[in-house]
């Protein structure tokens, strides 16, 4: 089986191999390399910590219980000597315990009566101990500490219960008791090593094989993206990152549905629309050329086909574009205060100036000062195409009604037209993009009105509806949220 050494299964396992190295690099060296300095300074500083435990309390009368414990405790040789060397007290670790087991009697006397007459049982002080004298007596601030070989020195001078001069502490530690264990340690840590890598090295590659599982996955799923055997299935629960991803990846391959759809559908839709203009467009043309060139009327009622044909193959390839730059658009729209008021009297001035010839009424009935937030060219197209849908469809009463009112802090617009009315099978289409049953009837453009009105008013926030009555017309509604 051939290693993809750049896969995420390889470079995971990778990492953990190098992980394991790491931690038990750094064991090596704490267990080997730095054991006996972290020893030494540990031992160094918990004597050095009873030594001035000893200071503070060595005026008490129980002081020599104190310094059997701290013997205990930290390890160490203690001496109370005067001046002169002579041995007031000592202790050792195993001090505590066999006063224990004398029950307290023998070696363990006051201090009073240690300095009437010193006895056996005290350890003989170290050869080096004149070599301690002599040091301490030279230091300016009456403490030494030093290492000489395998032991610590602590040394200064206290005022010892029951001595009435000046006695001195010395105090002295192994710390080089590790150097016989770190041979053992050693040994021990190779056959961990070893194990452990192997173990190691087994359980990573099980782990990268189980995180790289999910991500194989989900390759092999985006890899289906937009075809038609893509399947949404993936086991969620491995990691929260992962369920966002495949999440992510459905989304996707609904947009690009969504996409191969809104071709299809123009395609099939608009390809009528486009086609018919066209050949009108061709067919009056060789018409000029081969007929009526020289028939001035003829010619000049050719063109007009022509001009018109031509206008409404530009409505439609506008249309067009713009409902495909609503879909796309997917960056945030800033809107502005806008007067809809104003607006809807514009756009209803151009209508009433641009139909006056053909004897349309427009009803109007605005109040001033309506404001809403959005874009105003957008909101300005919405009732453009209501208005020029409700002019289409009004019939033979050539009436168009337009009204703005306020409703539950809503902006209301009803463009009312006064024609045969929309019937039930179809009011749950009309919105629909490429639906042109009525918009042929009407003598529409591409069926694209209407979606539009509705794409720009849900991204307004608003919502639009129809009310509508079999003979006696429709009512359009645009509802949008006052600005505050």
């Amino acid at each position: 089986m051939k290693i993809r050494t750049k896969s995420f299964k390889f470079k995971l396992w990778l990492y953990f191999v190098f992980f394991t190295a790491m931690i038990f690099s750094v064991l090596w060296l704490l267990q080997t390399v730095f054991l006996q300095s972290f020893y030494n300074a540990m031992v160094i500083s918990n004597t050095k910590k009873a030594a001035q435990q000893i200071v503070s309390d060595s005026s008490q009368e129980n002081i020599t219980e104190i310094i059997d414990k701290l013997s205990h405790d930290n390890s160490m040789l203690v001496y109370i000597t005067n001046e002169k060397g002579e041995i007031l007290y000592s202790s050792d670790e195993f001090k505590e315990i066999h006063n224990r087991i004398r029950g307290g009697s023998g070696d363990k006397k006051d201090a009073k009566s240690d300095l009437k007459g010193r006895h056996s049982v005290y350890r003989e002080l170290p050869e080096l101990y004149d070599e301690f004298l002599e040091k301490l007596r030279s230091s300016e601030n009456g403490v030494v500490d030093y290492e000489t070989g395998s032991l610590y020195v602590y040394g200064t001078y206290i005022d010892y219960y029951g001595s009435e001069e000046r006695a001195i502490l010395y105090v002295s530690a192994t710390i080089d008791a590790v150097s016989s264990s770190v041979t053992i340690i050693s040994m021990q840590l190779v056959w961990v090593t070893i194990l452990s890598l192997i173990v190691g090295f087994v359980l990573s590659w099980f782990i990268a094989r189980k995180f790289a599982s999910p991500v194989d996955s989900l390759s092999e799923k985006a890899k289906k993206l937009g075809e038609k055997d893509y399947t949404p299935e993936f086991r969620k629960g491995f990691c929260a990152e992962l369920d966002e991803l495949s999440d992510t990846l459905d989304k996707t391959n609904e947009k690009l549905n969504r996409s191969r759809s809104f071709q299809m559908e123009l395609l099939a839709n608009v390809s009528h629309d486009l086609r018919t203009p066209l050949t009108m467009i061709k067919g009056y043309a060789e018409m000029i050329r081969d007929i009526s060139r020289e028939d001035e009327e003829q010619c000049a009622e050719d063109v007009s086909v022509i001009i018109k044909e031509t206008d409404r193959l530009t409505a439609l390839v506008n249309e067009i574009l713009e409902y495909s730059e609503m879909q796309t658009d997917t960056v945030k729209e800033e809107f502005t205060p806008v007067d809809l008021s104003r607006l809807l009297k514009r756009v209803s001035d151009s209508f009433e100036s641009l139909y006056r010839s053909e004897q349309y009424v427009f009803e109007r009935k605005i109040p001033e000062n309506i404001m809403v937030k959005g874009n105003s060219s957008r909101l300005e197209r919405a009732v453009f195409n209501l208005l020029d849908n409700a002019v289409r469809h009004t019939g033979d009463s050539k009436k168009v009604r337009i009204t703005l009112t306020v409703e539950h802090h809503k902006a209301v617009i009803a463009i009312t037209d006064f024609g045969s009315g929309i019937p039930a099978a179809e009011l749950s289409h009309i919105w629909d993009r490429y639906y042109t049953s009525r918009q042929r009837k009407g003598g529409g453009v591409s069926g694209l009105g209407l979606a539009i009105v509705r794409q720009i008013t849900e991204r307004h926030g608003g919502c639009c509806s129809v009310q509508t009555e079999t003979g006696k017309g429709s009512t359009f509604l645009i509802e949008l949220p006052l600005s505050d």
